[in-house]
Order: structure tokens, then C-alpha cells, then sequence
């Protein structure tokens, strides 16, 4: 067989397409839900690791450190596998959601801390003077700028996330690549997994050149 015959075979691609867009779903599903639940706990996360007291402060500062360091792979399958021996039983989908959220609410922590530091103090005092709570300082004066700075790392994030979604298959969620491994393995035929690289190519591209966008934009700010 040529090399096209092999890796891009038509015949086979048509077969396998409905088998690989039902995989996309839980793709887009499972790294949705991640996304959400995942951004959402960073912020809350680098909220307590910045201004709660200092023994919240220390189990923020724990749990990011932990969760950065310990590959997604590992928590996935302590999750879906290890809880089951204290009595917590999770479906493979929660499962995966679950894990994937917690190793991106770990990193956007950081990336919002990193934002909220970047706001100068005086931004913080000039509030206060007008006198916002600080909750409100927060919300209307502090956030917005955080996120602007934040907001490339973060989709960033979003991306490598979304890629992660392939580790779900370790907890038998049929996305994507799990999809993909299958109808290889049943057409003996290489042509799936090039299919599904093509189409994370163009479900991710998108929001890589949004990245760039997002930087650039960055750093026009920086130097006006």
C-alpha cells in the first residue's frame, strides 16, 4: 500500500467519521465542563492563596503545588480507581471532569495570582478612598484588569486542557482519541488517528491563534 492508502485512506475515513464525531462530542463535553468548573475554582483558589488567613493561605499554597506537580494522568486514575476503596464510587465522565478541573483550577490559580499582582496598589488605595468594599474593589476595579493581563495564559490553559481530554480514555470515556485507538484497531488502518489529529487541528487552531491575538494585544498595551 502507498503511503496515502495507508495513512489517508478515504473508504476508511468515511467509515469511521460518525465513530470519530460522536467522540468529538464528548471531547467538546467533557472539556466544556472542565473549562468551566476549572477557571472558576482557580479564581476562588487564588483568592484564598492571597487574602484568606494564613492557614487558608498554606492549604491554597498546598493544593496548587500538589496538583502542578502530579501529572493529570496520575489524578485521573486515583480518582476513578482509588476512591472506590473509601466508598466514593464516580462515573468514568465525572471522574474525568473532576480530575481534568482540578489540575486546571491548580495552574489558572496561579495565572489570576499572577494577574491581581500585576494591578498596581495604587489601583487598590484609590478604591478604598472612594470607598468601595473591598469586595467591590475586587469585582469592579481589580478583576477587570487581572483578566486582561491573564487572559492569554489562560486560554492557553483552556487549550492544553482540552488536549488532556485524551487522558479520559484511562477512565473508558469514548472521546476523541479512545475513538480514535478503537477504529484503528478494527480497520487495521492507521487512517483514524491521522483523522483524529486533523480534527483537533481544527478545533484547537482557533483558539491558538486567539492566544496570539491576545498576546499581541498584550503587549501593545505594555508599550503605550
Amino acid at each position: 500500500m502507498s503511503f496515502v492508502e495507508t495513512f489517508f485512506n478515504g473508504e476508511v475515513f468515511l467509515t469511521v467519521l460518525p465513530l470519530l464525531l460522536r467522540g468529538l462530542g464528548m471531547t467538546v463535553a467533557l472539556g466544556f465542563f472542565c473549562i468551566l468548573f476549572g477557571s472558576v475554582a482557580g479564581l476562588l483558589i487564588c483568592l484564598a492563596r492571597l487574602y484568606a488567613p494564613r492557614p487558608a493561605q498554606l492549604v491554597a499554597i498546598a493544593y496548587i503545588d500538589i496538583l502542578r506537580a502530579i501529572p493529570a494522568l496520575v489524578v485521573l486514575t486515583m480518582i476513578y480507581y482509588a476512591l472506590p476503596y473509601v466508598g466514593v464510587r464516580l462515573s468514568g465522565f465525572v471522574s474525568a471532569v473532576l480530575g481534568l478541573s482540578l489540575v486546571l483550577s491548580a495552574f489558572s490559580a496561579e495565572v489570576f495570582r499572577a494577574g491581581i499582582e500585576s494591578v498596581p496598589r495604587g489601583q487598590f488605595e484609590a478604591a478604598a478612598s472612594l470607598g468601595l468594599h473591598p469586595v467591590q474593589t475586587m469585582w469592579k476595579v481589580v478583576l477587570p484588569q487581572a483578566f486582561r493581563v491573564a487572559v492569554a495564559p489562560t486560554t492557553s490553559n483552556w487549550v492544553s486542557i482540552v488536549k488532556d481530554t485524551s487522558l479520559a480514555s484511562v477512565v473508558a470515556i469514548p472521546e476523541l482519541l479512545k475513538q480514535a485507538t478503537d477504529a484503528q484497531a478494527l480497520t487495521a488502518n492507521p487512517t483514524p488517528i491521522m483523522a483524529a489529529a486533523l480534527i483537533y487541528l481544527i478545533f484547537l487552531w482557533p483558539m491558538v491563534r486567539l492566544i496570539g491575538y491576545f498576546e499581541a494585544r498584550a503587549r501593545a498595551g505594555r508599550e503605550r
